[in-house]
């Protein structure tokens, strides 16, 4: 897993509740389209889940 793969992870654990792509960019520093290449990774991996449209939360 590359390092920004678990920034991302790691936000959408802090969060405690689903959260958006722009929320983790704003926490993570990273730039917000670069967080949905890596959600739509970590969602194919199995990691993180959509409870609804456009929120992720940790599987």
């Amino acid at each position: 897993m590359k390092k920004k793969e678990k920034m991302v992870l790691n936000a959408i654990k802090k969060a405690g509740n689903p959260v958006r792509p722009g929320d983790i960019a704003k926490t993570t520093g990273i730039d917000s389209k670069e967080v949905s290449k890596i959600i739509s990774e970590l969602k194919k991996e199995g990691k993180i889940s959509s409870p609804k449209r456009c929120y992720y939360e940790p599987t």
